[in-house]
């Protein structure tokens, strides 16, 4: 924390203006293919979205949206909408995973919750308080962590309908797709209501942590922007769950996921698909006309990527060690990015060494990729001290922490009434 704050708040180390082209962009993006290509190993299981497999395609993901943010990307429109479809795909990843635990374990103790709560929010606590940050400035946090209660709180309510319980119960499916139907109709009517969503997240000590500026409208666009997604990956995990139980897919390692016919229409709407929406997204004129078509037409990209990946056995039966292990610390790298590898709060780049620019970002980026590795191990060690298996020692503490971050937002709250 202490090199965070020299980096981004003391006057130590100089910040450079970003400069697009589309060397700076395209060219990183061939070396990181390369080495991604390099590392291939074979899966230890041939699921589809198995752990390696999922791991992979957030890594490279992630290496995307960071060469992405260092080369000033954003002002080029068609490299913006398919860096959106990333963040989308992060996004999905959340609904899938946590539906798919929730589903097959029917786990949904407070151990768990605190256990994901604590590994998603313990960074961006601390910078928040050591960086004098809202909590919002970091928005992929806040939107993982509230979909995550989302999710939980939609299985979570009675009925408690799960793997175990729907077993060759069409009853208990169709409880379970009523739930989802209803998750489907409040997403809709919050996002064309924005006074609704607002009066929801306004609330004291609520909007505390989803202001922005003195108001939640940032975090009503950054929700709204992929308000589907979530939702697409939970109905993605239900189907594909349904097909494996019923044993409709053939996921044994160099087996085609389907029968040859099925799985050549399917490559053959995926890749047509993927194309035709790379071609619209390339021919995007304007941000907000695309930023509204979005959060329904990302889903297809995603889709279709996932088809490609997995239908043929060949293809599911290996993976990147290379970009697996930059996936496993992908949370880490997004945070630390906006202040020890960008500076001015991710608007520059952080200069270490003045007058040489390659040999600067070389340095920076391995002591940012050290750092954030560390962190994440922290993050892991401390999440099984803080938050402990028995019951009764975890609301102990919970009641300790709201207490705690209670008086800290009244403190917060009581100074701004003074300013003012």
């Amino acid at each position: 924390m202490t090199y965070f704050y020299l980096c981004d708040r003391a006057n130590l180390f100089m910040k450079e203006n970003k400069f697009y082209t589309h060397s700076s962009f395209f060219i990183p993006i061939v070396y990181i293919l390369v080495l991604g290509v390099f590392y291939t190993e074979n899966t230890k299981e041939t699921k589809v979205l198995n752990r390696e497999q999922t791991d992979e395609w957030k890594g490279w993901m992630q290496l995307v949206i960071l060469i992405y943010h260092i080369s000033g990307a954003s002002t080029f429109l068609p490299v913006y909408m398919h860096i959106r479809v990333l963040v989308a795909a992060y996004l999905f990843q959340t609904g899938y995973g946590h539906f798919s635990y929730f589903w097959i374990k029917g786990d949904f103790g407070v151990y768990r919750v605190c256990q994901v709560l604590f590994r998603l929010n313990f960074l961006v606590v601390v910078l928040c308080i050591v960086m004098d940050r809202p909590y919002q400035f970091y928005y992929f946090v806040p939107l993982v962590t509230v979909w995550f209660m989302i999710i939980y709180a939609t299985l979570a309510m009675w009925p408690q309908i799960v793997q175990k319980k729907a077993n060759g119960n069409c009853l208990w499916h169709f409880g379970l797709l009523l739930k989802l139907i209803c998750l489907l109709a409040c997403i809709y009517f919050l996002s064309y209501s924005q006074g609704a969503f607002e009066k929801v997240f306004s609330f004291w000590p609520l909007s505390k942590c989803f202001e922005l500026n003195g108001n939640v409208y940032e975090w009503w666009f950054r929700w709204k922007l992929d308000r589907y997604v979530v939702f697409h990956g939970m109905l993605f995990a239900f189907i594909y769950l349904a097909l494996q139980k019923h044993q409709m897919i053939s996921e044994g390692k160099g087996d085609p996921l389907f029968s040859s016919r099925v799985s050549n229409v399917l490559l053959f709407i995926s890749i047509a698909s993927f194309l035709t929406y790379s071609i619209w997204a390339s021919s995007c004129k304007n941000k907000a006309e695309c930023n509204e078509l979005h959060p329904s037409v990302s889903v297809v990209q995603i889709l279709a990527f996932i088809l490609i990946r997995n239908i043929p056995g060949y293809v599911r039966s290996v993976y990147s060690s290379f970009f697996a292990w930059f996936g496993k610390i992908s949370l880490e790298l997004f945070i630390c990015q906006y202040h020890i590898w960008l500076a001015a709060d991710t608007k520059g780049i952080l200069v270490l060494i003045p007058g040489y620019p390659m040999f600067n970002v070389i340095v920076s980026t391995f002591i940012f990729v050290c750092v954030a590795h560390e962190i994440s191990q922290i993050t892991n060690d401390l999440a099984q001290i803080v938050v402990p298996k028995d019951n009764s020692t975890l609301l102990k503490r919970l009641l300790c922490i709201a207490g705690f971050f209670s008086g800290l937002l009244f403190f917060s709250a009581m100074q701004e009434q003074s300013r003012h």
